[in-house]
């Protein structure tokens, strides 16, 4: 019972749409009609708002963290793997958004440093190395959550594993169109301007 009331609150705080809310409140629309369409921080930074992009950012990586925090205080390692899991499928597949919702990749790295810090701090130094080098958000993130499981297996052991796969998948999935751009050498690079998305 714990685990299943775990997955679900961990459902529910991931599928708190902070790019979306934050943009309204902001007076800037539907982040949803604007750049790739997407909820997440760099489509929030499309906009052209740093600290709106930030404050993104820092919110959808928390509600990964807390979800997984709550479910470890309360009910141990294993129902925290689930809460993570959980705050994943919110974020991208939101019920008050018609189950249409980001790419995960912020709310993943919050779950990873939750789950196992060395983790999630192997993952977003991989992120920021690509970044840095490439400056493509999408390559750095595939790579990032790419290696993942491989990192949490031999750091964490085979649960922390299983949930950096699950999450591996989720995100892969999510980014198709991003991958496909990639192959075909398109996908736009990292921007801070007010430049809209192909």
């Amino acid at each position: 019972m714990e685990l299943a009331v775990s997955a679900l609150l961990g459902y529910l705080l991931g599928s708190i749409p902070f790019g979306l809310v934050l943009t309204r409140l902001a007076g800037l629309g539907d982040i949803r009609k604007i750049g790739s369409g997407n909820i997440g921080a760099t489509n929030v930074l499309r906009t052209g708002n740093k600290p709106l992009a930030a404050a993104t950012l820092i919110l959808d990586s928390g509600k990964g963290a807390i979800a997984a925090l709550l479910a470890m205080a309360f009910a141990g390692p294993e129902a925290a793997v689930l809460a993570g899991g959980g705050a994943m499928l919110g974020h991208t597949f939101p019920v008050w958004l018609g189950f249409k919702g980001g790419k995960g990749v912020a709310t993943a790295l919050g779950v990873l440093l939750a789950v196992s810090w060395p983790v999630g701090v192997i993952a977003c130094a991989t992120w920021l190395a690509m970044a840095f080098l490439f400056k493509i958000s999408s390559l750095s993130a595939l790579t990032a959550l790419g290696l993942s499981p491989l990192v949490g297996w031999y750091v964490a052991g085979p649960l922390v594993a299983g949930l950096c796969l699950f999450i591996a998948v989720l995100v892969y999935f999510r980014h198709a169109a991003n991958i496909r751009r990639l192959l075909k050498g398109e996908e736009p690079k990292i921007s801070f301007g007010k430049k809209k998305a192909a």
